[in-house]
């Protein structure tokens, strides 16, 4: 067994209709808030409401698209000239990540930039980050329980992470109602995120007993309720599962890693600006096939390989289900949900080697499996192109 820390967030709530208790929960973090929100903006005069009745002040800021370091600079310099003490980010992962990065940097001196990996100085944070809670609408990213934020460089034209333990919200507010407004292609992109998220870790090298229960947990309640949230999107009971397979593969992801899906995922947006879930829900099937070709070819007795196997037997509901079998269930599942090619999406074939090369380095990367090979690589993203 790997030597494993377990972290999350300091207390979730799950309640159905609990957004109306947004004022109370807030009080003990302080007296103005800077509400981070996202395109959708119906759920922030709400809060506001709701923090008025309880003699707590707000601003808000809105995020039209995934956080870039421009836009960070202007939510920052919002927050603190508006003297705000906390933040409450309520929307889908870009949303949540704007929030986590603000309140992180709202404590800590200097440049967004000096903290940021790759691009950046990878500077530790020094001071814990402002009281935030995140309020999550999506159920996908599970942004609300792990350690870093996701943030763009239109200059280098890459995603990459603001990472830190401070980084973990205090209160995440978990209410499904919010999450009943999806149109179908939000439910389809980020329900496949979140399935990632759930999936990876658990075949991870740096998984541990506390993520695999949350894992399998989430796989389990996927293949149980992705299709119908996508079907019925009224159904408020599988709402409620995707919700928590959102937050298992957020809890999950932050201690135990991510891997060849997530390693391109923030490489490929950050070149085509294509949505994250997206791009995750392209390379999912794909990923399966070629990590599995890869571990029967080169190491027949890495454990990734009987848990692929295992995988398929909790999405299909078959205890016979061999591995082929399984990435076939994850096929017709996109399938089912529309998830468009990456030909359709922008990409050019011609910027292959270079996504490879960007995407070798990323940190979700060094928690697949198996070392992959540039044409394995390349055979990965050929697939999903096509």
């Amino acid at each position: 067994m790997n030597k494993f820390e377990f972290m999350t967030s300091d207390r979730i709530l799950f309640e159905k209709n609990g957004l109306k208790n947004i004022g109370k929960l807030a009080k003990p973090f302080g007296k103005k808030a800077l509400v981070v929100t996202g395109g959708r903006a119906e759920n922030a005069a709400s809060i506001e409401e709701y923090l008025k009745n309880e003699g707590i002040e707000s601003a808000r800021f809105q995020v039209y698209t995934e956080p870039s370091l421009d836009t960070m600079k202007v939510g920052l310099d919002l927050a603190r000239s508006e003297k705000c003490d906390m933040v409450i980010a309520c929307g889908g992962g870009s949303a949540i990540d704007a929030g986590k990065i603000i309140a992180a940097m709202m404590t800590n001196e200097g440049e967004i930039l000096s903290y940021v990996e790759v691009i950046g100085e990878g500077k530790s944070l020094k001071s814990p980050s402002a009281p935030c809670i995140a309020v999550p609408t999506t159920a996908g990213t599970g942004a609300e329980v792990t350690k870093n934020a996701v943030i763009s460089s239109d200059l280098h034209k890459v995603k990459v992470s603001l990472r830190s333990p401070y980084m973990y919200p205090n209160l995440v507010l978990l209410d499904p109602i919010l999450t009943m407004s999806m149109p179908q292609s939000v439910t389809a992109s980020t329900g496949l995120d979140a399935l990632t998220q759930v999936i990876e870790p658990f075949v991870s090298h740096l998984s541990n007993p506390m993520t695999d229960a949350f894992c399998k947990e989430g796989m389990r309640l996927a293949a149980r309720s992705l299709r119908k949230a996508f079907d019925r999107g009224e159904d408020i009971d599988a709402r409620e599962e995707m919700l928590l397979v959102s937050l298992f593969g957020g809890i999950a992801l932050a201690n135990a890693k991510l891997g060849v899906v997530h390693g391109f995922a923030g490489v490929i947006g950050g070149m085509y600006g294509i949505p994250h879930g997206i791009v995750c829900a392209g390379l999912l099937p794909y990923s399966f096939e070629t990590n599995v070709k890869a571990l029967e070819e080169r190491e027949k007795d890495n454990r990734a390989l009987e848990r692929y196997k295992e995988i398929s037997e909790i999405l299909t509901g078959d205890r016979n289900a061999s591995i082929e079998d399984g990435m076939n269930w994850v096929m017709d599942l996109c399938n089912h949900l529309s998830i468009p090619k990456f030909k359709d999406l922008g990409m050019k074939k011609e910027d292959f080697p270079e996504i490879i090369e960007k995407s070798m380095g990323a940190s979700s990367m060094k928690g697949n499996p198996i070392v992959l090979t540039k044409d394995e690589l390349e055979e990965m993203l050929t697939s999903a192109f096509q």
